[in-house]
């Protein structure tokens, strides 16, 4: 599909998203597919098809060794605590994990990424069935990750360079 079909697609989507949010208080199960599209396009990743377990694409250029597991989240409301990345792949053979932080009309306005032995590390500092199970909550996510990319900034070039 090129490249110009698949964007178009994919504002068709959040709008049909936002709008259906709006109008039911549901949310349409379309948040990772949308975090995969925003995450390979703002971080120059390239998407795997087909996926591998725990592995939705991969890095390019200077990045061609990393492997990311990727993942998104809606925030509907920023004053909120208690938001919950989806469980993490703990399995898989990726690098890198990056969370997609998306608006109430499924814009991104955030993207962390943060190491694998990071990841393993705060879940195995955790107690609780979750973390056992790969569950992490955003603001954690957030406080041991790097903020990569910003809707104000773009690439956040000095921490994307680093590993």
């Amino acid at each position: 599909m090129p490249l110009y079909e698949l964007e178009k697609l994919i504002a068709e989507t959040r709008a049909l998203a936002a709008r259906y949010r709006e109008t039911t208080g549901q949310t349409l199960p379309v948040t990772g597919e949308i975090a995969r599209f925003d995450a390979a396009r703002h971080l120059n990743l390239i998407p795997l098809e087909p996926r591998e377990p725990g592995v939705d694409a991969v890095g390019s250029g200077a990045h061609a060794d990393r492997r990311y597991q990727i993942k998104g989240r809606v925030i509907f409301n920023e004053g909120k605590s208690g938001y919950r990345i989806g469980q993490l792949n703990t399995s898989g053979d990726w690098t890198h994990v990056a969370l997609v932080l998306l608006d109430a009309n499924f814009e991104p306005y955030r993207i962390h990424e943060i190491h694998r032995e990071a990841v393993l590390e705060a879940l195995a500092d955790s107690s609780g069935k979750r973390s056992r199970r790969g569950a992490m909550s955003v603001a954690k996510f957030e406080a041991i990750s790097d903020l990569v990319w910003t809707r104000e900034n773009g690439l956040e070039e000095q921490i994307w360079s680093n590993d």
